[in-house]
């Protein structure tokens, strides 16, 4: 029995399935302009994910995770992004690193 023939016959059905899952996944974007998130509140399903895009013009921000041990992502500068996916359910509020006055929230639903 040839194990490697066998999985290589498998591997367009798993190349087809991997790609149904990843087109089942949305990114909504927060932009960042005015030292503020827009929309400052957003809703997703689980597994989608959201990337924050920062517009302004000479400041960087980041996305800080207070009630996730302060998981905090790489300081964005102008035209750059971060992104992050969400796979469990639960309200997660977040504030910006340098600039805690910037706060938004993210409800992730089943």
């Amino acid at each position: 029995m040839n194990t490697g023939w066998s999985l290589l016959k498998r591997a367009p059905l798993l190349l087809v399935l991997f790609s149904f899952s990843a087109l089942a996944q949305n990114v909504t974007e927060v932009r960042i302009e005015n030292y503020k998130y827009f929309p400052a509140e957003i809703s997703i399903k689980t597994g989608d994910s959201v990337r924050w895009l920062n517009r302004e013009k000479r400041t960087s921000h980041s996305v800080v995770f207070p009630a996730e041990n302060g998981l905090e992502s790489e300081r964005m500068f102008p035209d750059e992004s971060w992104l992050r996916r969400f796979d469990k359910a639960g309200r997660y509020d977040y504030h910006c690193g340098p600039h805690p006055e910037m706060k938004g929230s993210i409800v992730v639903v089943e």
